[in-house]
């Protein structure tokens, strides 16, 4: 009875040294070498997507990433909620899909997502109206008139995530006149700049034509420098 008791400690002991040999050899594999190597391929072959798409102004500091939108405001006044856009920049697709944060009121965490609403949904109708109408008058200066009709719906609804970096080469257009107007620029070099930042569709078949809105607001930002 007691070789047979050893013998079952023994066992016990072999099957337990086996696994933990067997944990030993996959951490090192699967979690130090396979990331280590992954990660020194991806720097190698694609460091600027590997690093996060960074992109950086002409002085070279890092002000953004291609990958994720972001919202061009005033500073919040007394009394305001939401801060007002600022109109001497390329404004993005509105962003605000999943309303205000209630996960967890005491910290200021970005949402992402879309607001599932349908199409004749009262409350989506009524923030639709209401962007057009914000877009119509924010873009509409002395002697260049926007119409309701001109209003792209990137314009006025956000993303299945609400951070979409790019807008369509429709919307980037119709802010020309309002950038070149609050920056002191000529229109017409406003609109090359839009051009030279259009993206085509991927291999001349896949997604549409886009505009990267930081992209162009740091060749803006250069461009009045320049002036």
């Amino acid at each position: 009875m007691i070789a047979a008791m050893n013998n079952s400690v023994g066992n016990t002991g072999r099957v337990l040294w086996a696994g933990l040999r067997a944990l030993l050899v996959l951490t090192l594999v699967c979690g130090v070498l396979y990331p280590l190597a992954v990660t020194g391929i991806a720097q190698l072959t694609f460091p600027g997507r590997a690093n996060g798409s960074e992109i950086a102004d002409a002085s070279g500091k890092v002000v953004g990433s291609e990958l994720i939108g972001q919202t061009y405001t005033l500073p919040l006044k007394d009394g305001e909620e939401t801060p007002a856009p600022d109109l001497r920049w390329f404004q993005p697709r509105p962003s605000n899909g999943l309303g205000t944060n209630s996960v967890n009121t005491q910290y200021s965490i970005v949402l992402s997502g879309a607001t599932n609403r349908s199409g004749d949904n009262e409350d989506l109708i009524r923030w639709v109206k209401d962007a057009k109408a914000a877009v119509v008058e924010d873009n509409s200066t002395p002697g260049h008139a926007v119409k309701p009709s001109d209003v792209p719906a990137d314009a006025v609804t956000s993303s299945g995530s609400g951070l979409d970096p790019h807008i369509s080469p429709e919307y980037a257009k119709l802010q020309v006149h309002r950038v070149a107007a609050r920056n002191g620029l000529d229109v017409a070099a406003v609109e090359k700049l839009v051009a030279d930042h259009t993206d085509g569709r991927i291999l001349g078949f896949v997604g549409e034509p886009r505009v990267n809105v930081l992209r162009l607001n740091v060749a803006l930002r250069d461009m009045i420098g320049r002036q």
